[in-house]
C-alpha cells in the first residue's frame, strides 16, 4: 500500500473498533489524535473536545484545513482517549506510547494501528509490554490494538526510557543534537556527507538550507564558508527546530565568523519566503515506501524561484532519481560534481527566467 491507499486503509482500521460496538468513545469525549496526516476520511467521527498534535508542516495544515484543532505539541493531560497514527519508525512510535500513556485519564482507552508493512507486530508488541494486555484486529492489511490505561499494569521503567525517545538528545559520539522521528536521526545521512564533501568554501552572501532537518549542511557551511553573512534553514518536521538550533550554536562557538541564522518550520514545496544566493538541499523522496521524485522536484521549483542570479543550486539525491531534466529547464548550466556510493551531487548555476 502507498499513500492515499494506505492513510484510508489505516483510518479504516483504526476506527474499526468504535464502528463494532468493541470500543465506545463517546462525542462529548476529550480524544487526542497522535500522528494522523489527514482527516477527510474521519472528520465526520470527531467530536467537538477532540484535538489533534503534529509537528510535520504539510499535515497539520491538512488537520487544520479539515476544521481540527491542531498544535505542534499540546500540554494537556487527561484524555478520554488517544489515538494513534502508528510511525514507520520504531523509537518514535515507542515515544507516542508514551505520550499516550501519560496523557491518557486512568481508565481512558490508548487505540492505535499500524500498516503491516510499516511494523504492526512490533509495535503491538511494544505498546502491550509498556500498558500490559491489549485487545486487537486486522483489517486491510494493518493491525489495530488497543486497551484501558490501569496504573497498575503500566512498566514505569519503559515508560521513562520511552518518554526520553521524545527529548532533544545527544547521539553518536557525542557530535550532535537530534531525536527520534527525524530523517538519519541519529547519523550523518551518506548523501549529506557526500555533498558536504564537495561544497565548495566560496558560497557568499545569503544561504538557504532546504529540508534541513537536524542542520548537519548548514554546521559545515557556517564554519567552511567565510562570505556567508546569513544562512536560512527550512525544514517541515518541526522536532527538527531545537535540535537544529543547538547544532548552529555550538558549530558557531569560537568561530570570528557568524552568519546570522533564521530556522523556520516551513513546507518547502510552497516556495520560500525570501531571496537568496545560494540553496543546498537533500530532498525528500518517499511517500511512505514508494519513490515520489516530485517531492524533489518541488523542491528544485522553490530553489529556482528564489535565487537571485548569478545564485547556484548544490543538492544529492540517490542516482535512479530523475532529476537532471527539471533542472535543465530551470538552470542554464547543470553539472554533476560526484557520483559514488549511489549518490549523485549535482550543481545548478543560471537561473532561467
Amino acid at each position: 500500500m502507498a499513500g492515499v491507499e494506505t492513510t484510508r486503509a489505516l483510518s479504516e482500521a483504526l476506527f474499526a473498533p468504535l464502528d463494532q460496538g468493541l470500543v465506545g468513545i463517546g462525542a462529548d469525549q476529550r480524544v487526542l489524535v497522535l500522528g494522523a496526516s489527514e482527516a477527510q476520511s474521519w472528520r465526520a467521527r470527531a467530536g467537538t473536545a477532540w484535538c489533534c498534535e503534529q509537528s510535520f508542516k504539510p499535515w497539520a495544515i491538512a488537520l487544520v484545513t479539515a476544521g481540527l484543532r491542531t498544535a505542534q505539541a499540546i500540554a494537556e493531560a487527561d484524555f478520554d482517549a488517544v489515538l494513534i497514527f502508528v510511525p514507520r519508525q520504531r523509537e518514535r512510535a515507542r515515544a507516542l506510547f508514551a505520550s499516550a500513556a501519560r496523557r491518557v485519564r486512568e481508565g481512558g482507552i490508548v487505540l492505535a494501528a499500524q500498516a503491516n508493512q510499516e511494523g504492526a507486530r512490533s509495535a503491538q508488541t511494544d505498546l502491550a509490554a509498556l500498558l500490559g494486555s491489549l485487545q486487537q484486529l486486522s483489517l486491510r492489511k494493518c493491525r489495530v490494538f488497543w486497551t484501558q490505561r490501569e496504573r497498575t499494569r503500566i512498566d514505569t521503567d519503559l515508560l521513562t526510557r520511552w518518554r526520553a525517545l521524545g527529548e532533544v538528545q545527544r547521539v553518536g559520539e557525542r557530535e550532535h543534537w537530534s531525536r527520534p522521528g527525524l530523517f538519519a536521526w541519529d547519523r550523518i545521512d551518506t548523501g549529506s556527507a557526500l555533498l558536504a564533501a564537495h561544497l565548495p568554501g566560496t558560497l557568499v552572501g545569503r544561504v538557504a538550507d532546504l529540508g534541513a532537518a537536524w542542520g548537519y549542511l548548514s554546521c559545515v557551511i557556517a564554519q567552511r564558508c567565510s562570505g556567508v553573512r546569513s544562512i536560512e534553514l527550512y525544514e517541515a518536521e518541526a522536532l527538527a527546530l531545537e535540535p537544529a538550533r543547538r547544532n548552529l550554536d555550538e558549530a558557531l562557538v569560537g568561530s570570528a565568523h557568524a552568519p546570522a541564522i533564521g530556522i523556520h518550520w516551513h513546507d518547502v514545496t510552497e516556495g520560500l519566503p525570501r531571496r537568496c544566493d545560494a540553496v543546498v538541499m537533500n530532498p525528500p523522496f518517499h511517500e511512505g515506501r514508494a519513490d515520489a521524485p516530485e517531492l524533489g522536484q518541488a523542491f528544485i521549483d522553490a530553489a529556482a524561484d528564489a535565487l537571485d542570479p548569478p545564485g547556484e543550486l548544490w543538492l544529492v539525491a540517490n542516482r535512479h532519481l530523475p532529476y537532471e531534466a527539471r533542472l535543465a529547464r530551470r538552470f542554464e548550466q547543470v553539472q554533476a560534481m560526484a557520483d559514488e556510493g549511489g549518490f549523485k551531487v549535482l550543481c545548478a548555476r543560471g537561473v532561467r527566467a
